[in-house]
């Protein structure tokens, strides 16, 4: 009987199982890597290459990367394309279905790590401060930018969290992060009364949708934030407070992180708290401050004592 051969839907097919049972990954970042993988099958169609998954080599891996390169795709975006297939390549591996990894010598592009905006605890305190809170929305805005601020979460981690992981009595909420993997993170008192002040004057009294009854953060029609509304209201309230950065909900993680730091946390605890897999991730927190390094050569370096 004839062997039967790989065909790139099965192939597909057993990737996003993949990605999903195996990886744990999140629904958009599962759609992330398909995009990534429809790029390449998009490229040997170009090419002319009429190949199954198991043929790919890794000639055509290289030409795949120029061919990218010479499209003015961005560096950064060359990477995670690449990293999304070698991912599949990964799986077919392990799956026992090629027997080499057409990617595994493939060089990537070299990039500069870059160094995320921060705020400043007076921007901060401006922007909090410039939300209007006569209304029910207010008060909801406002406590979104504190609970951002004070745990460092990431946005899809602040419009999934529940009120049933929130255990303010310990001073503690449950976070669901990335790959469906769970960590506790401090929250401050003044989250505590942001949060208790908008359950009162809005969330209480909204129509609420079944099935989200559980959710913190509501809209006026008592379903879940979206991620677009979360970043509306952060960049409105730059707007208001005449912050002229580039703001996002993002940057209010990137300020948790180093404004820990420059008080003397310990880089680990953070890692905790931010639910970095790498401790390298948390590290680059640990270059935004110039002047911290500057007086730490001046203070214990031998040559600077003269």
């Amino acid at each position: 009987m004839e062997e039967e051969k790989l065909t790139w839907e099965y192939a597909t097919t057993l990737f996003e199982e993949y990605l999903k049972l195996q990886r744990g990954l999140s629904d958009n970042s599962v759609k992330a890597y398909l995009s990534d993988l429809q790029k390449l099958r998009t490229f040997l169609d170009i090419m002319g290459y009429e190949c199954r998954p198991d043929e790919v080599t890794h000639d055509m891996m290289c030409k795949c990367l120029s061919f990218l390169a010479v499209n003015k795709v961005g560096e950064r975006t060359q990477v995670r394309v690449i990293s999304g297939i070698k991912s599949f390549f990964k799986c077919l591996l392990i799956e026992e279905l090629i027997e080499v990894d057409p990617t595994a010598l493939l060089e990537m592009p070299k990039i500069m790590r870059k160094l995320p905006d921060v705020l400043t605890v007076m921007e901060i305190n401006q922007m909090v401060t410039s939300i209007d809170k006569s209304t029910s929305e207010g008060v909801r805005n406002r406590a979104i930018l504190e609970t951002l601020y004070c745990c460092g979460l990431r946005v899809s981690e602040l419009v999934g969290l529940k009120i049933s992981n929130l255990f303010f009595e310990s001073g503690y909420i449950k976070i669901e992060g990335k790959g469906s993997k769970e960590r506790l993170v401090p929250i401050s008192s003044v989250a505590i009364k942001s949060i208790n002040e908008y359950l009162v004057v809005m969330r209480d009294k909204l129509n609420i949708k079944p099935g989200y009854e559980d959710y913190l953060f509501l809209n006026r029609r008592g379903s879940a934030l979206s991620r677009v509304m979360v970043f509306n209201i952060v960049k409105e309230a730059a707007e208001f407070a005449g912050i002229h950065k580039s703001v996002s909900p993002h940057t209010f993680r990137h300020s948790f992180a180093t404004h820990l730091l420059d008080g003397g946390a310990n880089l680990k605890a953070v890692q905790d708290m931010l639910g970095h897999e790498s401790i390298v991730t948390t590290e680059i927190y640990t270059h935004l401050d110039t002047k911290h390094l500057k007086e730490t050569l001046e203070n214990c370096h031998p040559r600077s004592k003269y």
